[in-house]
């Protein structure tokens, strides 16, 4: 089944890409980034992006630059999670929050999962079931 990049779900926004695939199975979305190389290619478009926990560790950027992918923190058994840190996943959850419904409302268009063809058109039809998609949520 076909993973979607991961976009804005905003009615003015569109998909950048499709990624229908790589040359093995891979058994997460993080390693998937890693092998297309996801944040090279934000930087060198000089965009970046907000991700969940399950991304934690993909932006291995030096202190000089700026994050490409913005995670949230995690707490562990024995440290908890400052109030700060707490506040940041807050603030990060409610950029998400539109986003993750979007993707959502998109799993009622079954096709998508029986997508076999170019890259190019199922990325065209993703953004068209995105504007249906939209339009159907604000009614």
């Amino acid at each position: 089944m076909p993973w979607p990049a991961r976009d804005r779900a905003h009615p003015r926004s569109r998909p950048a890409a499709l990624g229908l695939g790589g040359p093995a199975r891979t058994d997460s979305e993080i390693t998937a980034c890693r092998h297309d190389q996801l944040t090279a290619h934000l930087r060198a478009a000089g965009l970046g992006a907000i991700a969940d926990l399950g991304f934690v560790g993909l932006d291995d950027s030096g202190p000089d630059t700026g994050p490409a992918v913005i995670t949230g923190y995690k707490a562990a058994r024995n440290r908890p999670l400052t109030r700060g840190q707490k506040l940041s996943n807050t603030a990060l959850a409610a950029v998400r929050a539109p986003v993750e419904h979007g993707f959502a409302h998109l799993k009622n268009w079954r096709v998508l999962g029986k997508v076999r063809t170019d890259p190019t058109w199922a990325t065209a039809l993703v953004r068209a079931l995105l504007v249906l998609t939209n339009r159907e949520v604000s009614r």
